[in-house]
């Protein structure tokens, strides 16, 4: 195992300041593609001139850029497919990632020269099913996230000359790879063309107005009954044991502490989901697996390289999550979050810096910051303890408190000038001291 070949960070963009909040906080690479197209139908900005604006800044910094083209398509959508390949020819993007063979064909017929990436969505969970993909022309493998570390080895022993791609941190899907047919069947939203309602995250409660029967297996009270989810749209026949009623409730992947293992195993590319999160999730997530992986990849000691996981780990917690777990990666099930917790949310994320005027700070705010606020800056560096020593509004009148929802600009005094794209979060403990409006 060559410890210091390139191995990619791969992040998800659902927006142009996604995309470069990514980059700027470590991605060597990113990922997108229009909502038609791309699973991602809702909280996705992308637009065709978009790609031609994100193709030209991310080769400017000579990173990479792959379109999403990964739907299960029908018929009606052909038409569309070829129109939007016919666009992309005129473009140098670095990759396709496709799943369906008949879009895989139609990306060979209009970008012969533009590298074919397998989606996860395919299922690649065997050596054979490489090698088939391979011989194809395919030049990347997104291996399915059930594949696990010593399956992930032998596909890399057995199939030589291709690049293994896998999930690395985000969310987990209840169905196989993603191929699910809840949404579609409980909203008439197809999760395989992009438009995924999330079902599998509903709460649901007993429906009182139907029986429920109570019997005994193994000492524990098991429930049988008719339940429906919160919002009245759907009801489910099933048992429900001591766990509640999350039942199709998945716990988020986190493999930060296994990145060394993932490196031996043959991984070219790790991979972060989460094109419809903030961008303060994006650079987060992004900078912690870097930090991780350029220590792993410079050949620092165990101590240090368990030092910044450690550091790391702790950024990711206090990230809003599911619970995290290690998906099927040790050859476990992955743990699931039948109580619907998150966790989390020991910060909140406040504001971005948009630039500087003299000793100001210009600032997006995105939720409300009082004055006395106890606030750091999150930087792809460090993070950065801070004060507020004053805050203007854009007509630059002093106020004592700034909120979000709107597009207007704050101006903010810190005890230190903040470079711009630098994120600024609050500590939990100070909640309780905010105003009532």
């Amino acid at each position: 195992m060559i410890m210091n070949k390139k191995i990619e960070l791969l992040a998800p963009a659902g927006s142009i300041e996604k995309m470069k909040y990514a980059f700027a906080y470590g991605a060597d690479a990113v990922y997108f593609g229009v909502p038609d197209f791309s699973l991602r139908v809702r909280i996705n900005k992308f637009s065709e001139q978009d790609i031609l604006e994100a193709v030209a800044y991310a080769h400017k910094l000579k990173k990479k850029i792959y379109v999403t083209l990964n739907i299960y398509a029908h018929n009606q959508h052909l038409g569309k497919v070829e129109k939007h390949l016919r666009f992309l020819k005129n473009i140098k993007i670095d990759g396709i990632i496709a799943s369906d063979p008949g879009i895989i064909n139609l990306v060979k017929k209009y970008l012969p020269k533009v590298d074919i990436h397998l989606s996860t969505q395919a299922n690649a969970t065997n050596f054979e099913v490489v090698k088939f993909w391979k011989n194809l022309g395919v030049k990347r493998i997104i291996l399915a996230r059930e594949v696990t570390l010593k399956e992930i080895e032998e596909i890399g022993k057995k199939v030589k000359g291709i690049e293994l791609e896998y999930f690395v941190h985000g969310a987990m899907c209840m169905s196989y790879s993603g191929r699910c047919i809840l949404s579609k069947w409980m909203n008439g939203k197809s999760a395989n063309l992009g438009d995924c309602t999330q079902p599998c995250r509903w709460g649901f409660s007993t429906n009182y107005e139907l029986n429920t029967n109570v019997r005994i297996k193994e000492k524990e009270e098991i429930k049988k009954m008719t339940i429906i989810d919160s919002k009245k749209r759907y009801e489910v026949e099933l048992e429900e044991d001591r766990h509640g009623t999350y039942f199709f409730n998945s716990y988020d992947m986190n493999l930060i502490s296994h990145m060394e293992d993932l490196v031996k195993a043959g991984i070219s590319s790790m991979k972060i989901e989460g094109r419809a999160k903030s961008v303060y999730y994006v650079a987060v997530v992004t900078r912690a697996y870097r930090k991780v992986l350029d220590a792993i990849l410079n050949k620092k000691d165990s101590k240090e390289i368990k030092k910044i996981i450690l550091e790391q780990k702790k950024e990711l917690d206090n990230l809003v999550h599911r619970g995290y777990s290690t998906g099927f990666l040790l050859g476990n099930e992955p743990a699931h979050n039948f109580s619907g917790k998150l966790f989390g949310a020991k910060v909140e994320f406040v504001g971005e810096t948009r630039g500087v005027e003299g000793k100001l700070n210009i600032m997006k705010i995105h939720n409300a910051v009082l004055r006395q606020d106890k606030i750091e800056a999150i930087t792809p560096e460090k993070n950065i303890a801070l004060k507020i020593k004053k805050i203007f509004n854009d007509q630059k009148k002093e106020i004592d408190e700034a909120h979000g929802g709107h597009e207007k600009l704050y101006y903010f005094e810190f005890d230190k000038v903040l470079p711009e794209g630098s994120l600024i979060r609050r500590t939990a403990f100070t909640f309780s001291f905010r105003k009532k409006k």
